[in-house]
């Protein structure tokens, strides 16, 4: 009895001595990847690509959690009540985090609170219009807002986005009386400006290029620094005297700010891998993302949201945007 207590001891001081496993991110329950937009929409679409592709990679199950809402608060808060072990992270694009912030209180710090893993793809804004709209071009629809001052409306696809700010910007410095209908979201917003009930949008690339394509809306400028290779004869908002109307957005994956981080580090390293796949660049052609294959470290990603944070600040301050 005594040899088998000295083996009992043994044992558990040699386990003891032993690694914990490293089974906390990527282990051996499901991971959820939680999304601020509803199902069926191309944020829910580039989520499921990245489960399936990750649940391949880990041979684990990978479920993606629809928790939309208040800006993206909800789906935020969601992630901080998980455990920050990496089997609950956040997919987005980065406008909830940088963008709405400024203008609604979501109840977490965007800066501090949530922590960037990876960056996966990007999306770019558009200046587009209804098919029956007068103009066919960005300088041709700021003439005839001129022409036609407060009768003329922009919509958006939430109040306090870059879908908002390239509309108010583009209000002051080409001295323009737009009015601004916001919306909850791309699809309704874009469903008036096919109907022609509002003329006008600055839209992500992602919902908008289907849409240029099937002729439903029409480009009418390129609200980015630089012009597309897909539509080489737009020019861009600068090129018509508009610097400042420069937007883009990254869709990405996100963890809770306490995740450890070796961690974040392998996380990051699964999910880089993930986009250097053939598949991966072909399935986000479907969604209208562009993919990201030049990986920037977790202290690059977080100083490029830290810069895009304080720039929507000085835009929301500079043009007093406020909620509506």
């Amino acid at each position: 009895m005594k040899r088998l207590s000295c083996l009992a001891t043994l044992s558990m001081a040699l386990a003891a001595l032993a690694p914990a496993p490293a089974a906390l991110a990527f282990g051996d329950k499901p991971v959820k990847l939680v999304v601020p937009a509803p199902a069926g929409g191309t944020m829910d679409i580039f989520a499921r690509i990245v489960s399936d592709q990750l649940s391949h990679e880990i041979k684990q199950p990978v479920i993606v959690e629809n928790r939309p809402g208040a800006g993206g608060a909800i789906a935020v808060k969601h992630l901080l009540s998980q455990p920050a072990d990496g089997n609950t992270l956040l997919i987005t694009v980065t406008n909830i985090l940088t963008e709405v912030p400024h203008v609604l209180d979501g109840g977490f710090d965007a800066m501090t609170d949530v922590k960037p893993v990876a960056q996966m793809a990007r999306s770019v804004m558009l200046f587009i219009a209804s098919p029956q709209f007068e103009a066919d071009d960005a300088r041709g629809a700021i003439d005839y807002v001129k022409a036609h001052p407060g009768s003329v409306s922009f919509a958006s696809y939430s109040q306090g986005t870059a879908s908002h700010y390239a509309g108010a910007i583009l209000n002051q410095k080409a001295s323009l009386d737009m009015q601004h209908v916001p919306f909850a979201g791309s699809a309704p917003a874009l469903t008036q400006v096919m109907g022609n009930q509002i003329p006008l949008m600055f839209d992500g690339s992602v919902t908008s290029k289907p849409l240029i394509a099937s002729g439903r809306v029409k480009l009418l400028g390129v609200a980015y620094r630089d012009r597309l290779p897909e539509y080489p004869e737009v020019p861009t908002m600068a090129e018509l005297g508009y610097p400042e109307i420069d937007f883009s957005n990254w869709a990405g994956v996100f963890a809770s700010g306490t995740t450890p981080p070796e961690l974040m580090q392998k996380m990051h390293a699964t999910f880089a891998k993930l986009n250097a796949s053939p598949i991966m660049s072909e399935r986000y052609a479907s969604t209208g993302f562009e993919i990201v294959r030049a990986q920037r470290t977790q202290e690059q990603l977080a100083g490029d949201l830290r810069a895009e944070f304080e720039r929507n600040a000085g835009i929301v301050k500079n043009f007093g945007i406020q909620l509506n």
